[in-house]
């Protein structure tokens, strides 16, 4: 009885604690920044800049889609210079964990990407995802346009006038300014990291969510 006890304690533990966690090794920081006048391109590919909680999981949903080239974590939306892991996860830099996605529009689209990020989180949660709390969890929309401007804000307003949720939706939409690339053991975790107490946890069930809710749109 005791054992078991002991190995739920655990199992909970495991399940509440945040990504910072169980983040590894750290390694040299490689730091990528774009401007908003000068937009990230990757090949002939557009881009889409996406936050809400642990980049790990975010990461994962999106280069699970079809049409997407690459998904890169990183930080954004804050006032620190070159920030590390370590500074965004004191929630002192302002930045947010982000997942910068480079995609093709002409077999995905913005509005699509849209829902699968309100779609893969609860868009109702202030200031976090799941397990993981504080302002560099938040969720954020960072548009680079008008026309991105525009879809993320008529479709949160059409979620939030659709009776689906109890609360406001939370997500945050807010201009483009710059973007770090987060340390090169951050990319790719869930994919390099399966055995980890949070990817196993939360990051996995998160991404299979997703996965039953837009099969059509999958790898």
């Amino acid at each position: 009885m005791l054992k078991k006890l002991m190995f739920s304690l655990f199992a909970a533990t495991a399940l509440l604690s945040s990504c910072n966690a169980f983040s590894g090794k750290p390694v040299e920081n490689k730091h990528a920044e774009s401007a908003l006048t000068e937009p990230v391109v990757y090949g002939k590919l557009d881009t889409a800049i996406f936050a809400s909680g642990c980049f790990w999981c975010v990461e994962a949903i999106f280069e699970s889609l079809k049409g997407v080239k690459e998904a890169e974590s990183g930080y954004s939306g804050g006032r620190t210079k070159n920030p590390t892991y370590e500074e965004v996860c004191t929630h002192t830099t302002g930045h947010t964990e982000t997942v910068q996605i480079f995609y093709d529009p002409t077999m995905i689209s913005y509005q699509t990407l849209l829902e699968v990020y309100f779609a893969s989180q609860d868009p109702t949660q202030v200031d976090g995802q799941g397990p993981d709390n504080g302002d560099s969890y938040r969720s954020v929309i960072f548009y680079r346009n008008e026309s991105e401007r525009t879809q993320a804000e008529a479709y949160k307003k059409q979620l939030n006038e659709s009776g689906k949720f109890s609360k406001p939706i939370a997500v945050i939409i807010e201009p483009f300014k710059v973007f770090y690339m987060a340390e090169a053991y951050h990319q790719n975790y869930e994919r390099n990291h399966p055995e980890n107490p949070y990817v196993r946890n939360v990051s996995i069930p998160r991404l299979e969510r997703m996965k039953a809710k837009f099969p059509q749109l999958l790898k």
